[in-house]
């Protein structure tokens, strides 16, 4: 294979890393989970929201902080298998492909379900047929391509959000909900319990997924150690403000949650008080396009990560190494992500949702774990200052995460646990029972070094 072959292009800069980030976060989810954490919180959403981005920014800072050290395409696979050890970062890696690998699929088949709940006449199955063809068709031709569309689709989401807003600030102003444009009653109420909030903030930071996916694309960017870090903060930031003033508003025009009789329906019956019919279309069909956005970045992701274990030989180099000479991408990977994403015909949700959870927690704590690693115990940074944000602050979100994964369903814990097992399986056999180490890649040269 050539040079040419085998290598991806630097061509974004901040905006598209950031924007790539956004349509992977799909910032219109903040809907998705509104009834459930409204009934857990008594209205006190925006504050839980506050609580995960809080939690959420200490991963983010370790991100940051292992990219500018190991700008490769792996994202948490490059960044433990540097940072701490080759074997570990294998697991690492293995375990994060169910999170990229498998939200393509939960896109796939919301879009397919959605879609079909409107025009009943069309199969299901061919709803999802569809939606994966178009998927990978956009991803295939090119990062430029695929980030350009996500860049529309993202827009799309932001102007409902804000539409939204606006809708309600006008019926708030004429009276509606609480009948003041500013209240404190979202924010904070002394009848709400303290632990129903907090146990609500696991499944809201699971809205934050996205920020860690533009790592991905370290080896398509232009300066990735100033540009990456800048992002990973963006992303975080913007859909933390996005998702408070969202679930702000909500709450404002529709203070009388007790009302809803269906968790999953609820967000309906606020869009349908704030705006009537053509609020509610204008939301279908920003979750459709959402569906699309979301399962374009996470294909995308996904297809690195397969490449850079592909290119360093622990994945079969002629099919995950491989990128196409006239599309610059990993095309076999892509491939392979779509085949999966068909799997939506066959798989629940819940199964799909369980492994994603399990992997994602998983890569976090590593993350953070590699930060201490590297910087406190390998390059031995220990003044006062290192203290604190080479140990302090990756650990805070190492024990933070731990909790998380404690608090997965026991599906989530046997799926992901058993996944795991098959890759520290393949590991034995990978290394000839811990014999030797796994190839790893030479970041500096561009190549595969074996130690």
């Amino acid at each position: 294979m050539t040079k040419e072959t085998s290598e991806l292009k630097p061509l974004l800069n901040t905006r598209h890393i950031v924007l790539f980030g956004l349509s992977f976060m799909a910032p219109i989810t903040v809907f998705s989970t509104y009834g459930i954490a409204i009934n857990q919180t008594k209205g006190m959403v925006p504050t839980a929201y506050i609580i995960a981005l809080t939690v959420i920014l200490f991963t983010a800072y370790s991100y940051a902080k292992m990219v500018k050290v190991y700008p490769a395409t792996g994202s948490a696979y490059a960044f433990v298998q540097k940072g701490i050890n080759s074997h570990l970062g294998f697991l690492v890696g293995w375990v994060i492909l169910l999170d990229y690998m498998f939200s393509p699929m939960i896109s796939s088949l919301l879009f397919g379900t959605m879609l079909n709940a409107y025009f009943p006449k069309v199969p299901i199955e061919l709803c999802i047929v569809f939606f994966v063809i178009v998927v990978t068709v956009v991803n295939i031709l090119g990062i430029k391509i695929a980030t350009n569309v996500n860049t529309f689709l993202v827009f799309f989401q932001i102007s409902f959000i804000l539409i939204f807003s606006f809708f309600c600030i006008q019926g708030l102003m004429s009276g509606k909900g609480a009948g003041e444009l500013f209240t404190r009653e979202p924010f904070y109420s002394s009848s709400v319990d303290r632990n129903n909030i907090l146990s609500v903030v696991p499944l809201l930071c699971f809205s934050f997924l996205g920020f860690d996916a533009v790592t991905t694309l370290a080896e398509e960017t232009k300066n990735p150690k100033k540009a990456l870090p800048k992002a990973i903060f963006a992303i975080t930031l913007i859909g933390g403000l996005l998702f408070v003033i969202a679930t702000y508003f909500a709450q404002a025009i529709f203070p009388t949650f007790s009302t809803f009789q269906n968790p999953d329906t609820a967000i309906v019956d606020v869009i349908k008080y704030a705006g009537g019919n053509f609020l509610n279309s204008l939301f279908v069909s920003v979750v459709l396009t959402s569906s699309i956005s979301s399962a374009i970045a996470s294909g995308t992701s996904g297809a690195r990560i397969l490449y850079a274990m592909g290119r360093d030989n622990v994945l079969p180099k002629k099919v995950f190494g491989y990128i196409s000479l006239t599309f610059k991408t990993p095309i076999y990977n892509l491939l392979i992500i779509a085949c999966i994403a068909l799997s939506a015909i066959f798989l629940s949700i819940e199964t799909a949702t369980s492994l994603i959870n399990f992997g994602a927690l998983f890569s976090f704590m590593f993350v953070n774990i590699a930060v201490i690693v590297h910087y406190f115990i390998r390059e031995k940074q220990r003044t006062p200052r290192s203290i604190i944000f080479n140990l302090l602050i990756p650990l805070i979100g190492a024990v933070i995460i731990l909790l998380f994964i404690t608090k997965l369903n026991i599906y989530s814990l046997f799926l992901g646990g058993t996944w795991l097992i098959v890759g520290f399986v393949y590991l034995l056999y990978l290394t000839k029972i811990f014999k030797k180490r796994p190839p790893e890649f030479d970041l500096q040269n561009k190549n595969i070094s074996s130690m």
